[in-house]
């Protein structure tokens, strides 16, 4: 004897598997596909005074999009109307609503469920989720900017580390101006982040001090207070504006960008010493141009053949010893950089001055400059170690993003796709 322990639902509603739904029929169509008619389960509660209707006052047949459930078929949903028995309620007939089809809704929930995690989890554009489902890309954007509504503000996140940095929303474009100039124009927009947990918490248009500004002043100063760093690169327009609105909070600035100061510097002077020496760019036969990015590595990193082709550079392409003293100081940078204690970088800091003394370039005297600029930002980023690493790690989401895509027109749309993405990071 076999004693049935198991889901006491017809095969047909296991199968299809819709909560609070059983399948009443299933036809096969002559063009191939399938209809399946559903109908609710349990009688539904008056919207009004909640009562539990007992008697139907009619039917009609609904389509409803769902979930293609071994591939795409049509679902129809057999909604009754019932009465309201209750004497006092002013309602006396209503149609019946489940959370899988709620008041008005066409589309099932899990459907729209398993849109937004296509888009969101696996990555997928909009435009193919909708074809794969069979559904529009209107449902899709609308399910999309359903579920970003339920999402946490800024304000629900404690914050304690922010990071700030900023990324291209669209190619550059030219214009033309009224005087008949073209005029360059890059679309950028502004990533902030929760250093704690890599969360993108904001994105705004441009990258001055008024965009980041006007972000922070919407902020409660309760959530304001609660910051204790922010990591940016070095941007003149973003500590204008953490000086504003976060005055007593620390700033460090990013190891990354400092470096990468470093490298630019050395290639301006690769740069204006080939065109001095050769009047011309650089060229492949050029020890120095061939070598551009061994000049760019640490020299922590370079192996004995690597510090013998760099050698070679500098003892063959070298005349005025300019490069090699550029190659000095941005080695000097790095060491700076790397030290523990704020008495360490202190002594690498007036080493590095003393060597762009002794170099007397315009580019090495700039970035020194530079590094006693930020050096209150330096110093924070020897102690505490914030970067905006993180900042990063969300641009580079975000790329894949705009890739998946092909672009955004829409900047909301962007917003929403960007702020649904790394919630989902975030959570799992």
């Amino acid at each position: 004897m076999h004693e049935n322990t198991g889901s006491q639902r017809d095969a047909a509603s296991t199968i299809f598997n819709l909560p609070d739904y059983r399948v009443i029929d299933a036809i096969d169509l002559p063009d191939g596909g399938r209809r399946v008619v559903i109908e609710s389960i349990e009688p539904p509660g008056c919207p009004s005074c909640g009562v539990l209707a007992t008697k139907v006052h009619s039917r009609r047949s609904q389509k409803v999009r769902d979930v293609p459930v071994a591939g795409a078929m049509a679902v129809v949903w057999a909604k009754r109307r019932w009465f309201c028995l209750e004497p006092a309620c002013a309602r006396r007939t209503f149609w019946e609503a489940t959370d899988q089809v709620p008041h008005r809704a066409r589309s099932t929930t899990r459907l729209r469920d398993q849109v937004v995690s296509a888009v969101i989890t696996s990555g997928r554009a909009a435009s193919e989720v909708a074809r794969a489902h069979g559904v529009s890309w209107w449902l899709v954007q609308a399910a999309l900017a359903a579920a970003a509504v339920v999402l946490p503000t800024a304000e629900d996140v404690s914050v304690m580390r922010l990071g700030i940095d900023e990324h291209r929303y669209r190619s550059v474009r030219w214009f033309r101006t009224d005087d008949g100039a073209w005029r360059r124009f890059e679309p950028w927009m502004t990533t902030l982040v929760d250093l704690s947990t890599g969360q993108v918490l904001g994105i705004v248009d441009g990258r001055d001090s008024t965009a980041i500004g006007d972000w922070l002043a919407q902020r409660s100063e309760l959530w304001r207070e609660r910051i204790e760093i922010v990591a940016i690169d070095p941007s003149a327009a973003f500590r204008k504006a953490l000086r504003t609105y976060l005055p007593r909070v620390a700033v460090s600035v990013d190891k990354f960008h400092l470096v990468k100061l470093g490298n630019d510097m050395v290639t301006t002077v690769r740069q204006r010493l080939a065109r001095a020496h050769r009047g011309r760019r650089g060229r492949k036969d050029d020890p120095a141009w061939a070598h551009r990015m061994l000049l760019l590595r640490g020299a922590d990193t370079l192996t004995p053949k690597a510090w013998d082709r760099l050698e070679t550079v500098f003892r063959t392409d070298d005349p005025t010893d300019e490069l090699s003293a550029a190659w000095g100081i941005k080695e000097q940078l790095r060491r700076l950089l790397a030290t523990d204690t704020l008495a360490q970088a202190w002594d690498e800091r007036m080493r590095m001055g003393y060597f762009a003394q002794l170099a007397n370039m315009p580019e090495a005297t700039k970035l020194y400059d530079t590094v006693v600029t930020w050096w209150d930002a330096i110093e924070v980023l020897i102690v505490t170690g914030a970067t905006t690493a993180r900042v990063e790690a969300a641009n580079t989401g975000i790329k894949n993003i705009k890739r998946t895509g092909r672009g955004f027109r829409n900047a909301e749309n962007y917003r929403t796709r960007i702020l649904l993405a790394s919630a989902a990071r975030t959570v799992a």
